[in-house]
């Protein structure tokens, strides 16, 4: 995306015709998301630009590459506008062979789980494996790491000073993932990262999942450009009314897109030209089975959104929102050539894709081989903590015998946690996890061997009756979660990932049942989206031969140490309530047995 005078005078000059353009797109129906219209016109590209669409015979020569797209519909590519590509446990390599063939060209990340990994040595490794890649990733600097309240643990804390560096790369385009906590407790170091955009003209992107009235106020007065966490549809239409751009999400475990295209369908039309999509967190399987953004495309028109606004909430209106649309979101000249070959705008399957002006998917399969990089030291996945023992994940009081209350976290839904107060027994002055009741221990582990936390608490609606589960994957700091019914399967469960360098196991009667390698900095592989969706189908099914119901145990679980969404969290320095932004106590009350 580089541009010098020279290369400016090149892309002149193709503009004017003056030299040929090295591949002309012949037969195709323009989707002009510009202009809201659908019409024969040819596109000319030179280097990975567009420079002309319509009637560009004139910039045909002798060495001009000729393709034929007679019967398709020319669409840009298309943007997802919220992206953690890590959690799908797919590489940025991996993941791209996974979603460009599906027609995403861009997406908007701001790569913060390598960065919790592995600091910016490896966020700098990313970045030169993108540049090998046919994604484009537009990278938004962290607001700060670690996201958590209280502070958990990471391997590098991305503060203000950071800001001071990063916001100058040419890599940045804004500010990523800015919650409202830190906003409104006027955390130091988040004031300090929105100063510096400020007076670098970068814009904010937010997360204020249910952020209303006052609340709302506050957080926009800080400059926030933009939202992608609603959880329903007068929630969008209240954050648009305030001057909010909005990300519709649909990931593989949050299905909003229903109720918030509502806000567009049934309150103000006029709300959609402000409107764009994200995934935010999918799964492998999920893209392979239903694919990308051209899913959530479809998925908008199937709810009744005309086919051209969604084809523009999929690509132009988030290119505005970001402020990136003088370089992607549209077939114009300018722009980079990144343009879907589709079937119909009704239908919209994608049938071929170029990237920067080069064709790179044909029928759902790249056109050339991609290998991910060689990993050096950075992107290793050494977990730096000492193995644990069955008494790390025993629950210890100061009464014998007896009964105690505890407040359970009890899953709604992956990103909602209730309060559930159990009562459970005491022996030996261990408080004993109840499958019966459905209440089990949970633990997060720090991995970076920084301080050697490890915390202790109890949840509810996983469901297992015996044996354990844990993932060195897991947002947003990535230490190791793990769960279970029993202390001694949760302790193997941990010490394996240890002794592999991080993945996600299911372990029971101390025996390994399934067990996924994440050999890059311990939270995604390098393996094809197939294998991986492989391994995720036998862990799931591990963790449903243990009881669990649950449609994606694991990424349930691994969400527990998010502590900017309701009501409770887990994280290396212990429970956290949410709504208060303060560790907690698990033990509500103790009753010892009357002797």
């Amino acid at each position: 995306m580089q541009m010098d005078k020279d290369r400016l005078k090149r892309l002149i000059r193709a503009g004017r015709s003056q030299v040929s353009a090295h591949r002309v797109i012949r037969g195709g129906q323009l989707v002009n998301v510009m202009s809201s219209e659908i019409y024969p016109a040819d596109v000319a590209i030179y280097e990975d630009r567009v420079v002309a669409i319509g009637d560009v015979q004139g910039y045909i020569g002798d060495e001009t590459d000729i393709i034929d797209a007679t019967g398709k519909f020319l669409v840009p590519g298309l943007i997802d506008g919220h992206l953690h590509s890590e959690c799908s446990k797919l590489s940025i390599t991996s993941f791209a062979k996974a979603v460009v063939p599906c027609g995403t060209t861009c997406i908007v990340s701001g790569l913060d789980e390598y960065i919790s990994v592995s600091g910016i040595e490896g966020l700098k490794e990313v970045f030169a494996e993108i540049e090998a890649s046919p994604l484009k990733v537009f990278w938004g600097a962290p607001y700060k790491t670690p996201y958590t309240f209280p502070q958990s643990t990471v391997s590098y804390n991305f503060t203000q000073e950071t800001h001071k560096e990063v916001q100058t790369w040419p890599e940045c385009f804004g500010v990523w993932e800015t919650v409202r906590e830190a906003v409104l407790e006027e955390d130091d170091d988040t004031l300090g990262a929105l100063a510096e955009a400020h007076a670098n003209r970068m814009p904010i992107f937010g997360c204020a999942p249910m952020a209303r009235g006052k609340d709302l106020n506050g957080y926009l007065c800080a400059g926030v450009r933009l939202d992608h966490e609603s959880y329903d549809h007068e929630e969008v239409v209240e954050k648009m009314r305030n001057g909010m751009h909005m990300l519709i999400r649909e990931s593989s475990v949050t299905h909003f897109l229903k109720e918030n295209i509502r806000a567009v369908t049934e309150v103000n039309p006029a709300l959609a030209r402000r409107v764009s999509f994200c995934t935010d967190d999918v799964t492998a399987t999920d893209i392979l089975e239903k694919g990308h953004m051209d899913h959530v495309v479809r998925l908008a028109i199937k709810d009744g959104v005309d086919p051209m606004t969604a084809i523009q909430m999929g690509s132009i209106n988030s290119a505005e929102a970001y402020r990136i649309d003088h370089l992607v979101g549209s077939i114009t000249p300018g722009k980079i050539a990144d343009i879907l070959f589709i079937d119909s705008p009704e239908t919209f399957n994608v049938e071929a894709v170029i990237t920067g002006g080069k064709l790179v998917s044909k029928g759902r399969d790249l056109t050339y081989e991609l290998n991910a990089p060689k990993r050096s030291a950075v992107l290793s996945s050494e977990l730096k903590c000492e193995k644990t023992t069955k008494e790390d994940f025993e629950f210890r009081v100061d009464m014998e015998e007896g009964t105690a209350e505890v407040l359970s976290m009890n899953v709604v839904g992956p990103f909602v946690r209730k309060r559930r107060d159990v009562t459970l027994k005491v022996k030996n002055h261990i408080v004993q996890p109840d499958t019966e009741q459905d209440a089990l221990m949970v633990s997060v582990v720090e991995r970076f061997g920084r301080n050697g936390n490890k915390s202790l608490a109890f949840c509810s609606g996983w469901k297992l009756k015996k044996g354990a589960m844990a993932s060195s994957a897991a947002p947003d700091d990535n230490n190791i979660v793990v769960m279970g019914a029993d202390a001694n399967d949760m302790s193997i469960a941990v010490n394996h990932l240890i002794e592999n360098g991080g993945g996600q196991v299911i372990v029971e009667g101390g025996e390994i049942l399934e067990f996924l390698s994440l050999p890059v900095g311990g939270i995604a592989s390098d393996l094809d989206a197939k294998e991986i969706a492989h391994r995720e189908a036998l862990l799931n099914a591990a963790a449903q031969a243990l009881g669990c119901d649950l449609p994606e145990p694991l990424m349930y679980m691994f969400f527990l140490p998010i502590t900017a969404i309701p009501d409770y969290a887990i994280t290396d320095v212990g429970p956290v309530d949410c709504i208060a932004l303060e560790t907690f106590d698990p033990i509500l009350g103790l009753n010892p047995t009357k002797g």
